[in-house]
């Protein structure tokens, strides 16, 4: 019942969640909701997750690491709003969270109830779809409430304002 509450929402709160994670990839998963949100109204949600297994050092070498770790994610959070923002008046959400990828882009989904399509963009690498691709398949068809739009990571903007 709860995935049916999420189909009743107003058009105005729906969001599309792009997942940064420094890969050329994510600049075609932004542009995509940009653009769809640009059409049909709505919000980009941006989040960036930081695994907690980079800080498994002594406390002051971990906190050094922590905050050049939030530097970057902020950096990657500035980049890709900067992409929205020159699509048009876009509003953006940003949202750094800590923990195991898969579970805290879960839980971000599960507390946003505003959420309503992740967008992921496969890797243009002939070694598989990326590892946030292959993670969430590998999880099951129904491991996540919403729908998930892989968008090829090869398109261009030109290809991604044509088919958005």
């Amino acid at each position: 019942m709860e995935n049916a509450a999420r189909l009743d929402r107003p058009k105005y709160n729906r969001k599309f969640l792009a997942v940064l994670d420094g890969t050329d990839e994510c600049a075609v998963a932004v542009t995509f909701a940009g653009c769809r949100m640009r059409r049909t109204g709505g919000i980009v949600k941006l989040l960036v997750v930081i695994e907690p297994d980079q800080f498994q050092h002594w406390i002051g070498v971990e906190n050094v690491m922590r905050a050049e770790a939030f530097e970057e994610a902020n950096r990657w959070l500035d980049d890709a709003e900067a992409r929205i923002k020159a699509l048009g008046d876009i509003p953006v959400e940003r949202e750094i969270r800590e923990g195991p990828k898969a579970d805290e882009l879960e839980a971000a989904i599960a507390e946003d109830k505003d959420i309503s399509i992740l967008v992921l963009a496969s890797s243009k690498s002939t070694d598989g779809p990326g590892p946030l691709v292959s993670s969430i398949a590998a999880r099951g068809a129904n491991a996540l409430p919403i729908p998930v739009a892989i968008v090829p990571g090869f398109l261009t903007d030109e290809q991604i304002e044509e088919l958005a």
